[in-house]
């Protein structure tokens, strides 16, 4: 899993472990990059285009007066009740701790015991040797 910062979401999605980045096909490059190749969903994003989070200083929801906002929530309760992660708690460990801890422990996290590959956050096992995390 690359650790740029760059793969970090304004949501506090970490990018890396997406499906739609880690696919061989169409791979999306990523909340913060280009729109070129992304999915219309993560193009039309609210909480990417979100002007509030584009012009704060760090450049995560955590700074909006509105945070949590109405879709971060359903989001992040989504992704609680699917995936077994949330987006308000990768915020509140980035905010507290730092970027880069924060990518430090996603590392960890989500690298596979068996190759090293990285643990997909959508499908729950390694898409490079398809081990799945005890």
């Amino acid at each position: 899993m690359p650790e740029e910062s760059s793969l970090i979401a304004p949501c506090g999605m970490n990018c890396g472990i997406c499906l739609g980045y880690l696919r061989k096909e169409r791979r999306c490059p990523g909340c913060r990059a280009d729109d070129k190749n992304k999915p219309s969903i993560c193009v039309k994003c609210i909480i990417k285009n979100c002007e509030t989070v584009k012009l704060s200083k760090s450049g995560f929801c955590y700074e909006c007066e509105n945070y949590p906002c109405k879709r971060l929530k359903q989001l992040d309760k989504r992704y609680r009740t699917k995936y077994a992660m949330s987006m308000m708690e990768n915020l509140a460990s980035i905010k507290a701790n730092g970027l880069r801890a924060f990518i430090e422990k996603e590392h960890q996290r989500w690298s596979c015991p068996k190759c090293g590959g990285v643990i997909c956050v959508h499908r729950g096992y390694c898409l490079d040797c398809g081990k799945q995390p005890a």
